[in-house]
């Protein structure tokens, strides 16, 4: 059925649904049929570790938003080195669903190194990046995709934290941002999770950048691609309890802060001038008091001699060991190994 505009300058247009626009002009009639622009192409990139009790919760509940969605959605789930039925579960998801990769690493290289996995097999117009434990909501994923095609490179989840909990991650995650955007040159959202889109420019620039030490969110940051912040509120886990240790924060705060800074380079240096100082005026005390002829107040003392080697001595340890810490991350870089390897891939011919 067609409907007939009105007629402007001898031209009527009618629209004709499913094919196309009708011009008449001057008694003859020109058929256009639609040019239909393609699906944008939309990868979801998802590192699981030890997630068997809730991968097929939460793969349920993002097809729930996407599949109402008019785009073409893949799924690249990394697994990182599970020891439980992860593995299992997503085979089982792959065979019923042709969107799903399933990217296996031979071992635990950390979830940095998971999402970079995820991020090399990408090959669609927008990658997205959120955990598979369900507190990345995807009732966030239309935002973030809307956003990236109004001309965004980088979308970055903000998680909201209640102001009134306070909690031992909470309190040492902001002595973390605190330090880092102050030491670096390179700021960091607080709150800043995995949870982002980037675009297709955004991501080959990412990709670019090879060093085996990551801290993805400064890497980001670093970069300098328009971007927004989208905040969100982080839902409680469905079942277990997160991977990411004392000590495997510990480390990820140690790659930013040796990626991203020379700040502890010149603690040491810091120290030494101002040792230097004191010992300028102790020096310049000490003649005073000879000039003046108040020679008994002048005491040898060993207690002050030992406080004085100690603490220059602890200085000089703490420099050294910053710069073994700078030395080992150099020596990792240059040897050049991969960030993570591959032990399978479900599909085996995927991309």
């Amino acid at each position: 059925m067609s409907r007939k505009l009105p007629r402007r300058s001898g031209l009527s247009v009618y629209w004709l649904t499913g094919t196309g626009l009708r011009f008449e002009a001057h008694g003859k009639i020109i058929q256009m049929s639609p040019k239909r622009q393609p699906k944008l192409k939309i990868d979801l990139v998802i590192p699981v570790f030890n997630e068997s009790e809730v991968i097929g919760q939460t793969y349920a509940d993002i097809c729930r938003v996407v599949d109402s969605l008019p785009y073409d959605f893949r799924f690249i789930y990394v697994d990182d080195g599970s020891s439980d039925g992860t593995v299992d579960t997503l085979r089982g998801v792959a065979a019923n669903d042709q969107r799903v990769t399933l990217l296996q690493l031979s071992r635990n290289f950390g979830h940095q190194a998971a999402l970079t996995a995820g991020m090399d097999a990408s090959h669609g117009d927008i990658m997205i990046s959120m955990d598979g434990d369900g507190q990345h909501p995807p009732e966030m994923l239309p935002k973030m995709i809307l956003l990236i095609e109004q001309g965004y490179d980088v979308v970055q989840a903000q998680r909201m934290e209640d102001e009134r909990a306070v909690s031992f991650k909470k309190v040492t995650s902001n002595i973390f941002y605190w330090l880092i955007n102050k030491i670096s040159g390179t700021r960091v959202m607080q709150g800043a999770a995995d949870f982002r889109a980037l675009s297709r420019n955004a991501l080959d620039g990412l990709r670019s950048m090879h060093e085996y030490h990551r801290f993805l969110r400064g890497m980001i940051s670093w970069m300098g691609y328009n971007s927004v912040i989208l905040p969100y509120h982080e839902p409680a886990r469905i079942a277990g309890k997160s991977k990411y240790s004392l000590g495997k924060m510990m480390r990820l705060a140690s790659d930013a802060i040796f990626s991203f800074s020379l700040a502890p380079l010149y603690i040491g240096l810091s120290a030494g001038l101002a040792f230097f100082v004191l010992a300028g005026a102790q020096l310049i005390y000490v003649l005073s008091l000879w000039l003046t002829g108040n020679t008994e107040q002048v005491e040898p003392g060993w207690s002050s001699l030992m406080a004085i080697l100690l603490i220059a001595s602890g200085i000089i340890m703490i420099l050294l060991g910053f710069i073994g810490v700078y030395v080992g991350y150099i020596f990792q870089e240059v040897k050049r190994r991969p960030i993570y390897l591959l032990k399978g891939k479900l599909p085996d011919g995927g991309e």
